[in-house]
């Protein structure tokens, strides 16, 4: 019987102690057997926690509700559960979906948030004491785990929980630091994306319990960590956030900001402060620059409270501070540029501040006495250190340092400046104004931007070539796009005039320049800086492109650096072949080198396609074409930083790649139209050619319409005279003409009668030849009879020629007449004369036209003529060879017929040709006619022009006159 107890119990299995555990939690009545229950769960939450998760999980939740009430089952439970979240890395079960399913488990009942939400409270049975240490830091850390795995879900149940915000916030003031810096990570995860969220953090007076954590910690320069986190949901708060920013500004925690920006540059490990331990640097550089970037939220470029910002920034002296910051000794050199950044996004684009920005003094960056740049000097000091005015201060940060790893505090003082200039002309041309007198005096040659461009470069290749380049983008963001600025900067000469030197402008001294530089194959930043300053000049100035052509090689060197640049850098390539393009497209044809010769040396060195391709190849180019995501920052402390471009050339150069690509295609007659200060410059000469012409043309005819206006009034009335006159004159010759033509008549009667008595004298020696011979009778009938036709004919025809010749030369004598008339007078008769002409026109068009048909008929008749002539020759040969006895009376009738036929030839002849005659002399009057037309027409025009009235009185009454004359 002892046997059996002497025998080991069976083992159980891990999953079968889960399961016997999870049903002892749900079926136990005691609280301590679930408490027991729950620790046994605990041991196997880290090794196996998908089988606790899977068996337990309801119930472990459940017992939150149930016990709550029972601090250490309370911490029992969530460490359980905080272990489920967390399980061993070398656990058999560890998976990331086990997270996924414990947060959804929470987050799918409300209750369960609110739940946890609830053990944040103080207990009410404490008289209002904290509530218990370990509840309120579980319940934190199960919320943030919960919030990691289900974000969104989390933060809705979070917000729709009652009293879920306010709790949360509530536990900044709890006292036990694990519990509070638990509190200020979890509103961190909480609030990055819903503005929802972040409002309603921002109004349960988070900003106070910050600030407050923040002094009580000792502020940036002496706090832990936690000020770090503090300035981090501080951020989370105010980015994008204007509601919560406003809310920040009224409540004057801004000036908060200026007070720990202080204490953050009056402890930073000045001369005879104690030094830190490394951490401890580390710990106050990381909350100065989480301090700084909160200041940055403040300033986005474009947001609607960022001008309000920045003036609240003036009042409460966070921009002078953080000046002061930016310039203190023993300042890492990462924080030194984020507060010069942090300064240039409060002075961008803020006239006022931008102004009050230069009187501005700070700490000099340079060892020994304080520089004079520009005539900007303070010989106040600071604890031994020169303090100079901000400005040149920046100047010399950014011209007289040349330490590699300061580049980073090189490129935001450059920064600084640029915001300094930016939208305000005053400031660009006071400061233009500045640096040319102090070029002009050779006074600071190391801080004077125009000096140190307009200088030779150092041989051999400068070791700072930074240093020319920030000089060349400091001169182009002066000069970009201010007509005012560029005018003044190419007043800037080289070299005395009254000393026998050459006088060398500044655009051809930094074009001498860029060219050398490329001869010599010095470091591509300075070459760029060059051609990025010019291109930015060039650009939209006729005169500065002028000033370039001035000297021919420049044009010359440009398309070799552009084509045979020995280095093959592609945006030393693209580059220059840009500011090709640029003279070209603002070339004149009265450029020192004319329009056309640019596009004849371009096309001819370069050519259409290696142009487009080097532009191409920049476009496309990575420093190009990803310059906004490209860290424009120091990366290896061994070499130089790959940053070539500025932002704003870099913006210039996308806006006006198409323009400037396409420009090579424009002719060269057809220059471009450039407004400047309100003033069109560069248009098409040929057109400005045509217009000025056509001008003096038109001013001309002012003149000579003028002085004809006078005249013509006094000659007008003394035209209307003549014309009268004239027309008394035309009817006395018109009834000459008539006589004429009565004398032509007779004269041709009598020519009639001696054609008839021609006719006779035919007849009486046809009747002899009949008597000789029968056949010839036949023949000489049918002469007669044909003579006799074609006498008619042409008696006629040369009647009705004559009729015509008559009527033709008398009305041409009439319209000679009226065309003398016509000439002389502007007035309204000429319209009633025309008017009368071109009905005479139609009747001798009329007249001709049935003379020549006649004269057709006549032509058919006298080659039937002909032809019967011809058949009676042939039969009176045969006669003369049967009846030779009457040869000679038939020779004579012939002789006879052959003069009769060469009178009726030589008549006919002379018809002809009197109609050829009238026929050209009516072209002549026709011709005659229409110039007398578009005479007339120009008189009235003429008239109507310098005031004077056309009327039809005159017209009625010259036609009155006419009807009576031809009654």
């Amino acid at each position: 019987m002892f046997s059996t107890i002497t025998a080991a119990p069976a083992k159980q299995s891990v999953s079968e102690t889960i399961a016997v555990l999870s049903g002892r939690l749900i079926s136990s009545t005691l609280l301590e057997d679930r408490r027991a229950a729950i620790l046994g769960l605990r041991s196997f939450a880290k090794q196996y926690p998908a089988s606790v998760a899977s068996g337990a999980l309801r119930s472990l939740i459940g017992s939150l509700s149930k016990d709550g009430e029972d601090v250490d089952t309370v911490k029992v439970v969530m460490e359980t559960l905080l272990m489920l979240f967390s399980p061993n890395k070398d656990s058999p079960e560890a998976s990331e979906e086990i997270a996924l399913w414990l947060a959804d488990e929470f987050t799918q009942r409300q209750e369960n948030i609110s739940l946890l939400l609830d053990f944040l409270e103080p207990a009410p049975a404490a008289g209002g004491l904290p509530a218990d240490f370990y509840s309120r830091l579980y319940s934190l850390q199960l919320l943030a785990a919960i919030l990691r795995a289900r974000t969104e879900r989390t933060e809705e149940c979070i917000l729709t929980a009652p009293m879920g915000i306010p709790r949360l916030v509530a536990v900044l003031e709890d006292r036990r630091e694990a519990v509070r810096d638990e509190a200020i990570n979890l509103l961190t995860d909480l609030t990055p994306d819903s503005i929802d969220i972040q409002k309603l953090v921002a109004f349960e007076n988070c900003f106070e319990r910050v600030f407050a954590i923040i002094d009580a910690e000792g502020g940036v320069s002496e706090g832990a960590r936690v000020v770090e986190d503090c300035l981090i949901l501080l951020a989370n708060l105010l980015r994008l956030n204007s509601s919560n920013q406003s809310i920040f500004r009224e409540m004057r925690f801004i000036g908060k900001l200026g007070h720990l920006l202080k204490s953050a540059f009056g402890n930073a490990g000045e001369d005879g402060n104690p030094e830190i331990s490394q951490w401890a640097e580390a710990q106050r550089n990381r909350n100065i620059y989480a301090l700084l970037a909160v200041i940055r939220l403040f300033l986005v470029s474009g947001a609607e409270g960022t001008p309000q910002n920045q003036l609240a920034f003036l009042s409460d002296r966070v921009l002078e501070n953080t000046l002061q910051l930016a310039f203190a000794h023993g300042i890492e050199l990462s924080i030194k540029s984020e507060a010069l950044v942090a300064c240039a996004d409060m002075i961008r684009g803020n006239a006022r501040l931008q102004e009050r920005f230069a009187g501005l003094e700070v700490a000099s960056p340079l060892d020994g006495p304080a520089p004079a740049s520009n005539g900007h000097s303070s010989p106040q000091m600071n604890g031994g250190i020169p303090k100079v005015f901000v400005i040149d201060g920046l100047l010399d940060l950014i011209l007289a340092v040349d330490a590699p790893g300061a580049f980073d505090m090189r490129m935001a003082a450059c920064t600084c400046l640029k915001a300094y200039f930016f939208n305000h002309a005053e400031i660009r041309r006071h400061f233009l104004a500045r640096a040319i007198e102090g070029h002009k005096l050779k006074a600071d040659e190391l801080t004077n931007v125009l000096t140190t461009l307009l200088q030779p470069l150092s041989e051999p290749v400068p070791v700072d070539p930074y240093r020319y380049w920030f000089a060349a983008v400091l001169m182009l963001h002066l000069v970009h796009e201010n007509p005012t600025t560029k005018a003044l900067a190419m007043g800037v000469t080289e070299g005395d005039e009254a000393s026998g030197e050459e006088v060398v402008t500044s655009i051809q001294t930094i074009a001498a320049h860029l060219l050398s530089s490329v001869a010599k194959s010095d470091d591509p930043r300075v070459i760029i800086g060059y051609l990025m300053l010019l291109l930015c000049w060039l650009y939209e100035d006729l005169d500065a492109v002028n000033d370039f052509l001035g000297e021919y090689t420049n044009l010359q060197g440009l398309i070799q650096a552009a084509v045979e640049n020995p280095n093959g850098d592609v945006i030393v390539q693209g580059l220059s072949a840009m500011l090709v393009g640029v003279v070209y497209e603002f070339s004149t044809k009265d450029s020192p080198v004319p329009r056309a010769t640019v596009l004849e040396m371009i096309m001819k060195r370069m050519g259409r396609d290696r142009y487009v391709d080097k532009l191409s190849k920049l476009r496309s180019y990575p420093l190009m074409r990803d310059h906004e995501v490209l860290p424009q920052r120091l990366t290896s402390d061994e070499k130089l930083p790959e940053v070539f471009l500025d932002d704003t050339f870099v913006d210039f150069f996308k806006d006006n790649y198409s323009r400037i690509l396409k420009s090579i295609d424009r002719e060269p007659g057809l220059e471009i139209s450039v407004v400047t200060n309100g003033i069109q410059k560069g248009i098409s000469r040929e057109l400005v050619d045509s217009l000025r012409e056509k001008l003096a043309e038109k001013e001309r005819a002012l003149l000579s319409i003028d002085e004809d206006k006078s005249s013509l009034a006094s000659r007008l009335a003394q035209e209307q005279a003549d014309h009268r006159r004239a027309k008394e004159t035309s009817k006395a010759e018109l009834s000459r003409a008539n006589e004429l033509i009565n004398t032509l008549r007779a004269q041709l009667a009598a020519k009639d009668r001696a054609l008839q008595d021609a006719d006779g004298r035919a007849a009486l020696m046809s009747r002899q030849l009949v008597q000789e011979q029968t056949e010839r009778q036949r023949a000489n009938a049918e002469i007669s009879r044909l003579k006799s036709v074609n006498e008619g004919l042409q008696r006629n025809h040369e009647a009705e020629l004559v009729a015509a010749r008559a009527e033709q030369q008398a009305k041409e004598d009439e319209l000679r007449k009226q065309m003398e008339g016509v000439r002389k007078t502007a007035g309204q008769g000429a319209e009633r004369v025309l008017r009368r002409s071109e009905a005479e026109k139609a009747d001798f068009k009329a007249t001709i036209s049935r003379l020549e048909v006649d004269l057709m008929k006549a032509s058919k008749a006298k080659s039937v003529v002909d032809a019967k002539v011809g058949e009676l020759e042939a039969k009176v040969k045969a006669a003369v060879e049967s009846t030779g006895g009457a040869e000679r009376r038939v020779k004579a009738a012939e002789e006879e017929a052959r003069k009769t036929k060469s009178q009726l030839e030589q008549k006919l002849k002379e018809k002809e040709e009197e109609r050829k005659t009238a026929q050209d002399e009516l072209d002549d009057l026709l011709i005659v006619f229409s110039d007398l037309e578009e005479k007339v027409e120009r008189y009235k025009e003429q008239l109507k022009s310098l005031g004077g009235e056309v009327s039809d009185g005159e017209d009625d009454e010259d036609d009155g006159e006419e009807e009576e004359d031809d009654e």
